[in-house]
């Protein structure tokens, strides 16, 4: 591979640019030709004598190594090295920008980065363009895991050229190396670049005198209080007054480091934090926020406006040219989640016609209910709102049932609710013996529990489980293996809050005791005075349940044992997507999750306590990544066995919300203009039946991860295809896009007259 390299740190120097030279070696050694931008590298890659000679003429021999210094910018470096240096040698298939000295993670680096700028040159140079940083934790610049770095940016680089898209979807990637031990072992991650800012004070801080020599400048803001080693020093009073004044870079990384922290895990930054390697893919493009104004008028406020005792909340934005006159969709997107929000819009953008939609990504902020009244106060205006289940204005789509739609149903609980979800079970197996969900859903005890004190009162009626238990207790140790075991679940919970397994009434009662010995000592409520007991920074982290608030709780026979892959010893439960529309179709999304624990499944006798082993919500590991989440179509069955499951899944799916909508129509209310997307959770025993665990609504899709973000966004597709579009009488024929017709399943249509 011929490669041109750039470093906007200048050339090798212990203070200023202390990785360049290494990884110029490593990529020669891999084999690749570099081109590296009258400079004459030193023998040594490390320490005080690294620095190389400049020169002002290049060798008269052209024998040597040599490099080139520009004195310009870094895209300087990349125009001039591409256009007028190496052209002897053939075209280049590659420009890396780096190693940077220090990170480049998070938003607030990325944009004022050069190393970044001279990537980004190349790109739009048309050339594959690589920026590469190393993030370092310490002021001892150890060779030993220089090396390292290097060799497995290298690895990195060369995987990354290989994989190289074709279809245009990254024009350049950023990657950030941590300087840690076993880096060339941990993970390498996609991730996306965390959106943050510069907080309090600015990025420079005033110095007495004329400024200090270049390198050792650079090395102290690095290196020095409040840089990338120490985030615990103080900034500097400024004077006052006009004087004259000198000032040298000095950004509070400290910034940086609190917003990595407050984000949680998935961006660039934490991945770095955690000693893993950051890969962004990118475009050579600052792209404009999502929204689709392209067209669209900004409408100013009129010179003169009268007060008036109405107040009107005003559409901000109106269409202009060839759909002036017309009345598009006024579409409210303000899904409030920051991964699934542009997928909506692409959607839309991918599906409807020009000109059909207005689409507003802001609701105006007012302490008024019915806000989308105001906005809309002629009864003929086609609204479409996809927000959060708090942002819906229910009592306007109820007033204009043709024509507005929203994206959720108002009562559902018979679904989403884990003890409602099994009377909707028990109540449609009653009247339909026959129904699939009596073989597919684990009959579930549902109890109440106010105080661990009260448990044994609460299981009167949980005539299955207490016999279970029962029997349980006469088994002797020789027969442990036959254990029924249990899995609690509290019927309010998420995230897999307070999930635990239980063979006895003595581990039973063990959980109920343990959880309330970890709350926070309720004798301090009030001592500051606010009703409300003080919080501590541990608490989230804590897996007690406050049995006070979260009374609900549901026992199911524990499915044991699971279906496990070949040479894969985790075990997974498959995600399914499913679309809801109407009163009542039900579309299930072919493009199938599998989400696996953490750790290698045992028996639940062996480790009834490691929830890492039998639990494989997602949200207990780290960032979603190749080994926690895959595609359901590739994982190493037979196509007869993936068949077979994905038959099961279609057929409970459409089951069970027709339960839902004829057997406890109470809690599950569907509405003619309404649409609602869930996330159904589903684990195959080893004899390869599927079993129901739970619904979600409004699922966190995040937990796909940044690699398989395009099977959200085709379900999105779908959704917006099959829920969205024919409402508002946009046949299928006239939406834009064709691909992923055949993604979404019919599983149910049924007319329940509402």
């Amino acid at each position: 591979m011929h490669i041109l390299i750039t470093n906007d740190d200048g050339p090798p120097s212990p203070h200023s640019s202390p990785y360049v030279h290494c990884l110029v070696k490593q990529l020669q050694q891999a084999g690749h030709t570099l081109k590296p931008l009258y400079y004459r590298p030193s023998a040594n890659m490390h320490g005080e004598d690294s620095e190389g000679t400049v020169h002002h003429r290049p060798s008269p021999s052209g024998d040597i190594e040599e490099w080139i210094l520009i004195d310009g910018t870094p895209a300087s470096c990349v125009q001039i090295g591409l256009h007028h240096f190496f052209q002897e040698r053939g075209p280049i298939d590659l420009v890396v920008s780096g190693p940077n000295y220090g990170r480049n993670t998070t938003a607030v680096f990325a944009l004022s980065s050069g190393t970044m700028g001279a990537a980004l040159e190349a790109a739009v140079c048309q050339r594959k363009a690589i920026a590469l940083s190393f993030a370092f934790f310490t002021r001892n610049h150890d060779p030993v895991i220089i090396e390292a770095a290097c060799r497995h940016s290298v690895r990195v680089i060369e995987a990354l050229y290989k994989k190289w898209p074709t279809d245009g979807s990254a024009d350049l990637y950023s990657v950030n190396v941590p300087l840690v031990e076993g880096i060339e072992t941990n993970k390498t991650v996609y991730t996306s670049i965390l959106q943050n800012y510069w907080r309090e004070g600015g990025c420079f801080q005033e110095i007495e005198g004329e400024s200090g020599d270049g390198n050792e400048e650079e090395e102290m803001i690095r290196e020095g209080v409040d840089g990338e080693v120490n985030d615990n020093g103080k900034s500097s009073s400024a004077r006052k007054g006009h004087v004259h004044k000198h000032f040298k870079w000095a950004p509070k990384f400290t910034d940086v480091y609190k917003s990595v922290e407050e984000a949680g895990p998935g961006n660039d930054g934490w991945v770095v934090k955690e000693g893993q390697t950051s890969i962004t893919p990118l475009k050579s493009n600052f792209m404009h926020g999502a929204g689709g104004l392209d067209g669209k008028e900004l409408e100013l406020p009129a010179r003169h406006v009268e007060t008036t005792h109405f107040h009107e909340l005003k559409i901000p934005l109106r269409l202009k040219g060839s759909s002036a006159g017309k009345a598009p969709i006024q579409a409210i997107i303000s899904y409030e989640d920051s991964y699934v929000q542009p997928l909506i819009l692409a959607a839309l953008d991918a599906l409807f016609p020009e000109g059909s939609l207005h689409i507003i990504t802001d609701l105006p902020t007012s302490e008024e209910e019915n806000i989308v009244s105001k906005m809309f106060p002629s009864s003929g205006t086609k609204v479409l709102q996809i927000t959060a289940y708090e942002s819906i204005d229910f009592e306007y789509a109820g007033a204009h049932e043709k024509t507005s739609l929203i994206n959720s149903y108002m009562i559902r609980k018979a679904l989403i609710r884990k003890h409602y979800l099994s009377t909707t079970v028990d109540h449609w197996v009653a009247k339909n013996p026959s129904s699939i969900l009596k073989q597919h859903v684990k009959r579930s005890e549902a109890f109440e529990v106010d105080y661990a004190e009260f448990l044994d009162d609460a299981l009167v009626e949980a005539f299955d489980l207490r016999e279970s238990m029962d029997r349980n207790e006469a088994l002797s140790d020789d027969d442990s293996a036959a254990k029924e075991w249990w899995i609690l679940k509290p019927g309010m919970s998420d995230r897999g809050q307070g999930i635990r397994l239980f063979s006895t009434m003595d581990e039973l009662q063990a959980i109920f005791d343990g959880w309330e010995e970890d709350q926070p000592d309720t004798d301090s409520e009030d001592e500051n005075g606010s009703g409300e007991s003080p919080k501590n920074d541990d608490d989230e982290d804590r897996d007690y349940i406050t049995t006070s608030h979260l009374r609900h709780f549901v026992a199911q026979p524990y499915i044991h044992p699971p279906l496990l892959l070949e040479g894969i010893d985790n075990k997974f439960h498959i995600r399914t997507y499913v679309l809801c529309a109407g009163s009542l179709n039900v579309w299930v999304y072919k493009h199938m999750l599998a989400l696996f624990a953490g750790k290698p499944y045992s028996a639940p006798g062996d480790a009834p306590e490691d929830i890492e082993a039998f639990l494989t919500n997602t949200c207990i590991q780290g960032s979603p990544n190749e080994n926690t989440v895959r595609r359901f179509w590739d994982l190493p069955l037979s196509a007869a066995t993936r068949d077979g499951i994905f038959r099961q899944i279609c057929d409970i799916s459409g089951e069970i919300f027709e339960a839902a909508a004829r057997a406890m129509p109470v809690h599950f209310q569907t509405l003619p203009n309404a649409f609602e997307v869930y996330g159904l959770d589903f684990l195959v025993d080893a004899s390869g039946a599927a079993w129901l665990l739970e619904v979600n609504a409004f699922p966190d899709f995040k937990q796909t991860g940044g690699d398989l973000r395009e099977i959200v966004g085709g379900f999105w597709k779908g959704v917006i295809r099959h829920g969205v579009a024919p409402f508002f009488g946009i046949e299928e024929s006239s939406l834009k896009d064709r691909e992923g017709t055949d993604d979404m399943v019919s599983v149910r249509k049924i007319n329940l007259g509402r």
